[in-house]
């Protein structure tokens, strides 16, 4: 295949790349997330751990420290603040460890681009897929502690893959964008990571957005993690269902900012073989 040949780039050439490809997505995406433990002891066993040590080091932080409880009319005790917290660390995860990895996503596969017949747009959804796979791992670990603290979890909490949806639609775009701009500015490797965690603290993941003051809750509802963690806190925290309009425009965004993404993916992966 010439990799300077023009790639299809309409929305529908991104749906239909996904699902043709769908096999080579779903075993790139289990030896990614093996690989990942390969030779440690524990194996995927970590990717349980993982997160529950951190709920434990962040809860601890938070309410014995500084004393933190979350202010939302509900109970304020320490449990609350655990269980709350932990769902605002699940969903920014996927944030986080996608656009921070976006960036050499091409430049650490460069074997893909020179030598091998390979379909380079689906290494950003089987990073997603592995990212997916370490959220559904922390949302077990959050389900056990809401069995051993609260009680049985509401039934809304089956509609948590339909909140973070639209939230991975637009992650996949903005990674696709950040693979290709990662390889012609490797300065932007180096910035996801401030960004992140800039970020991080500018959505609602350590604090309730009700405690803000009026003046910065516009500030903080721009970012794109706000809207989902306060959806996904709704359906498996406070037993409510999600704001289904709201999440109609998200998803409409994120339909939108995923073909953006794609688009440029598509136009500028002539040039990877080039500069790599």
């Amino acid at each position: 295949m010439d990799p300077h040949i023009s790639q299809p780039t309409s929305p529908w050439a991104m749906v239909k790349t996904v699902w043709r490809h769908r096999t080579l997505i779903t075993q790139m995406t289990v030896r990614e997330v093996v690989g990942r433990y390969r030779g440690s002891f524990m194996g995927l066993t970590w990717s349980f751990f993982n997160p529950l040590l951190m709920l434990l080091i962040y809860t601890f932080v938070f309410t014995t420290v500084f004393h933190s409880r979350w202010g939302t009319g509900q109970s304020a005790g320490k449990v609350d603040f655990a269980i709350v917290l932990f769902v605002g660390m699940i969903v920014y995860a996927i944030f986080a460890e996608n656009i921070n990895r976006a960036p050499m996503l091409i430049v650490m596969n460069v074997n893909y681009v020179k030598r091998v017949v390979f379909p380079l747009e689906v290494l950003p959804v089987i990073a997603m897929g592995a990212s997916i796979f370490h959220c559904f791992i922390s949302l077990l670990v959050w389900l056990l502690a809401y069995l051993f603290l609260v009680g049985v979890p509401h039934l809304t909490a089956l509609l948590f893959p339909l909140v973070i949806l639209p939230f991975v639609i637009g992650i996949l775009g903005a990674t696709w964008f950040l693979a290709s701009l990662g390889v012609f500015l490797r300065d932007v490797a180096q910035t996801t990571g401030i960004i992140t965690t800039a970020l991080m603290f500018l959505a609602p993941v350590f604090y309730s957005i009700d405690n803000l003051p009026p003046s910065f809750k516009a500030i903080i509802l721009v970012n794109p993690a706000t809207f989902i963690i306060e959806q996904a806190r709704y359906v498996l925290v406070w037993g409510r269902a999600p704001d289904w309009l709201g999440l109609g425009v998200y998803t409409l965004i994120s339909a939108t900012v995923a073909w953006l993404g794609y688009w440029w993916f598509q136009k500028t992966r002539k040039g990877f073989a080039d500069v790599l």
